[in-house]
């Protein structure tokens, strides 16, 4: 069972990016893209999230934190800006740039330019809450933009996996907040939402902790984000 929340700060820092990891314990260039995510999300203003694929599981090595969904987001990103950069590691910052995941200047210029392209990026107010074993999240209101999808995301903070054949053979990574289950809250169309959810409905595969994010195009086109928060539970 997920213990409740004992400092709620982080849940209502403003987020100033979200970077999702497209990793792979299959990809000798990945760990140091994964180690930065640990770096990263020290900073309470980034919502970090590491998306282990599949792909390279032929490899010789099948990702034991991969989700084939996971695969099809990265896809539908490129799909959506009209390129085929598919690759790991591969980092999306707010739904909208993709930059390789271990170079923190390109994902720092990512932060600002993303923003400065897309006024609206991570401006709508997202709240979490945590009482009585139930997350509350309420969702702001705004009378003209585009409409969007509220996705909650359940988070392992810190899983640490021995790797045993492949291109990483032998070594020990950590992998940072990473994505065990997706679960649709509902459509944003400018009106303000709340939704409740328990705490123990997230437990599964050791989540620790929650994003949650208001993005705009769908879950086969994933664009641009306008609201994103996030909590650990411990």
């Amino acid at each position: 069972m997920i213990a409740s929340l004992v400092a709620p700060s982080p849940a209502h820092a403003e987020t100033r990016g979200v970077v999702e990891l497209f990793t792979s314990q299959g990809c000798s260039s990945c760990p140091a893209a994964d180690k930065l995510m640990g770096e990263l999300a020290r900073d309470p203003s980034l919502v970090i999230m590491s998306a282990p694929i599949d792909y390279w599981d032929y490899l010789g090595w099948r990702d034991t934190l991969a989700k084939p969904r996971h695969a099809a987001r990265q896809r539908g990103y490129a799909k959506r800006r009209g390129d085929r950069e598919v690759y790991t590691p591969q980092a999306i910052v707010n739904g909208a740039s993709q930059v390789v995941g271990s170079d923190r200047a390109a994902i720092e210029r990512a932060l600002i330019s993303t923003r400065e392209a897309a006024p609206d990026t991570l401006t709508l107010p997202v709240k979490i809450n945590s009482a009585a074993g139930k997350l509350h999240i309420s969702i702001g209101e705004r009378h003209a933009g585009a409409a969007a999808e509220v996705w909650l995301c359940a988070l392992a903070k810190g899983v640490p996996v021995e790797i045993g054949r492949g291109e990483n053979s032998g070594r020990t990574v950590t992998y940072h907040n990473v994505v065990r289950r997706w679960v649709k809250l509902g459509d944003w169309t400018g009106a303000a939402l709340s939704f409740d959810m328990s705490e123990t409905a997230l437990s599964a595969e050791g989540a620790d902790a929650v994003a949650v994010i208001v993005q705009t195009g769908t879950v086969e086109q994933p664009g641009a984000l306008l609201g994103a928060a996030q909590m650990s539970f411990r």
